[in-house]
């Protein structure tokens, strides 16, 4: 992997970010930084500054709802299978462009996190952390230290991190009115980001925070499948492997266990509900501690059917 803690000029995702990205580009606009011409031509086009014009390009990448192709010295950027699937194209429109049905911000949320390539704040804690309650102090240590470990390029300094951690938490926890915490007063300047809706991480105060590992039953079964799939379809790419271990999607880098904050209890339980959905398509043995998860061959291609039947767009 390599690190990756700069693009997004400490801006948060925002709400209405991805669709002005996929609608802009869908309207022959062009993200640029060298062509001020362009830049100028974004900056009117969405309606922002030329920070936020790059803050909207990063979020967009990120997610994947955008793809970037180098060719000789120009960077082309395309709306995605995935950025064409939510939000739609010149031919059809997306199922959900507007992120108004949670089961988008959940898919949003698995798109930004399952990368296998580039290392960020967000990507370290929902796929290498461990800690469910911690300090912003001590998961910048960890960041740090670990990050050397994981990356093959230059970390930078622990300023550069510690912006990135602030962006990431800043983006998943909702933040409370000084004067009205204690009334669960949201304040507003914080309620930007559709990430917070998930409650992933709560903030306790003074840099203190909870991540719990829970069961997660808003957690729609559609996204759940989607993810495993996913994750099956990497762990076995090599080989005629048609079972993976439970333990793998429970704590595996990239794994929905991982991604979604699934306690044990938690996963087992989803495992079952995508037993019964799939038909068996999906399903899982317990026994004797054997814990294995088999995938059908024919539902590796079948991710977005179960999305689909769930936006009721088949």
């Amino acid at each position: 992997m390599k690190a990756k803690f700069t693009g997004h000029d400490t801006f948060p995702l925002r709400y209405g970010w991805l669709y002005k990205a996929t609608n802009f580009l869908n309207n022959n606009g062009k993200f640029t930084s060298s062509d001020e011409t362009k830049l100028r031509h974004a900056v009117v086009e969405l309606g922002v500054g030329k920070n936020m014009v790059k803050a909207i390009q990063y979020w967009a990448e990120s997610t994947c709802v955008v793809s970037s192709n180098r060719i000789a010295n120009t960077t082309e950027h395309l709306v995605s299978p995935k950025g064409r699937f939510l939000f739609g194209d010149f031919e059809s429109e997306g199922h959900d462009p507007f992120l108004e049905h949670i089961t988008s911000v959940w898919l949003v949320h698995f798109w930004l996190n399952f990368n296998f390539k580039d290392l960020t704040a967000y990507r370290y804690f929902f796929n290498y952390s461990h800690v469910q309650h911690f300090e912003k102090s001590k998961l910048l240590d960890d960041c740090f230290n670990d990050a050397k470990k994981l990356v093959t390029n230059d970390i930078g300094n622990e300023t550069t991190l510690k912006k990135d951690i602030d962006c990431f938490l800043n983006m998943y926890v909702k933040k409370y009115k000084g004067a009205g915490k204690k009334k669960g007063v949201i304040d507003e300047d914080h309620f930007t980001s559709p990430l917070s809706e998930l409650h992933l991480i709560q903030d306790n105060g003074a840099g203190f925070y909870v991540s719990n590992l829970a069961e997660r039953p808003e957690l729609p079964i559609a996204v759940f499948i989607y993810a495993l799939i996913e994750f099956f379809n990497v762990e076995t790419s090599d080989s005629n492997v048609s079972t993976i271990d439970f333990d793998a999607l429970l704590t595996k880098p990239c794994s929905p266990g991982r991604i979604f904050r699934l306690s044990e209890t938690g996963l087992g339980q989803k495992l079952d509900e995508a037993q019964t959905l799939t038909q068996n398509g999906i399903s899982w043995v317990d026994s004797l501690g054997l814990r294995q998860v088999k995938v059908d061959k024919t539902e590796l291609t079948n991710s977005l059917d179960y999305l689909k039947q769930y936006y009721g767009k088949c």
